[in-house]
């Protein structure tokens, strides 16, 4: 077996740990994009979809473009990795939705081994008029807790356009998260931030969702949902700026601690500076209702069963 069936089925087998399913990453009819480490594995474009990458010092940097009027049916699947226990995966991604288009990107981060593991990822999305992108990614982080996320994206939406992110890690230890997102609307334009995670141990979780509501009758949610075990601790800002006329925004953030040692904050923050804009906020730090942990345990599961069941509905 070559070094590079190796690490595809290692990464794969990841990819699988995930949530995702390994034969899309051989599927000739999804665009793809696979990274392990700082090698870029294989990719696979579709009509109307350009990918491009070139090495950089400990990772990747990926240009994605879709074309105009170029409207995906199939999701595009990207997945990065460390299969190692110890290293650095910086990846710069670049996309551009040009107008009129529209495509879902599924993207899988692994890292099931890791002990001391950096992804550090800093991305633009510029989004055209008109045109709609949706991204969804999820993690994989093992039991060990020895990952370090810093996701930083940049988001420039068009007239009309759309732009709908899920980030989500449930599985293993967090780690240390340091998540940043920024979106800058124009008119009519659409934005939802979304992020889920579960934190277990001590793990230590920054999540940072800022929408810049610059067009008139632009929308925007950054809506927020964590978990906190054992000695995790969280720190939750959703920032909603309100510039444009008719503009509307919400921040939803929801907090749940599990054990006297966890910590959580929440902090919304509005700006209205456009008197016709509205922007409206609810956050929320408790535990999980007694009721309805007492309620699954008399269908017969354990507390811990119970407990479990209502953090993963929360969280899916």
């Amino acid at each position: 077996m070559t070094d590079y069936s190796r690490e595809f089925q290692l990464l794969a087998a990841a990819y699988a740990k995930s949530g995702g399913n390994p034969a899309d990453l051989q599927n000739n009819q999804l665009g793809l994009l696979l990274i392990s480490g700082n090698k870029m594995l294989t990719k696979n474009e579709v009509p109307g979809l350009q990918i491009k990458t070139r090495s950089i010092p400990n990772g990747v940097e990926a240009e994605i473009v879709l074309k105009k009027n170029t409207k995906l049916p199939l999701p595009v699947h990207l997945c990065f990795g460390v299969i190692p226990e110890t290293g650095v995966q910086n990846i710069i991604a670049d996309f551009k939705l040009e107008d009129n288009s529209e495509a879902k990107f599924v993207a899988h981060c692994s890292f099931p081994n890791a002990i001391k593991v950096k992804h550090l990822m800093k991305g633009t999305v510029k989004i055209g008029k008109n045109a709609k992108m949706e991204y969804s990614e999820t993690h994989y982080h093992g039991r060990q807790g020895g990952v370090e996320v810093r996701p930083k994206m940049k988001v420039e939406v068009e007239k009309g356009g759309s732009y709908i992110s899920t980030f989500k890690l449930v599985q293993g230890a967090a780690g240390k998260i340091d998540m940043d997102y920024d979106a800058y609307l124009k008119d009519d334009a659409v934005t939802e931030m979304y992020a889920k995670v579960y934190g277990k141990k001590v793990d230590d979780i920054r999540v940072k969702e800022s929408i810049y509501l610059n067009g008139r009758e632009s929308r925007g949610l950054a809506k927020s949902r964590i978990v906190l075990a054992d000695k995790a601790q969280a720190e939750v800002l959703g920032e909603v700026v309100g510039n444009g006329a008719y503009s509307r925004g919400h921040v939803d953030c929801m907090e749940i601690i599990q054990g006297k040692k966890a910590r959580a904050q929440a902090i919304p923050k509005l700006l209205v500076v456009d008197e016709t804009a509205k922007l409206t906020h609810e956050a929320a730090i408790g535990s999980v209702d007694k009721r309805q942990v007492e309620t699954l345990m008399a269908r017969g599961l354990t507390e811990q069963e119970a407990v479990d069941v209502i953090v993963m509905g929360l969280l899916r």
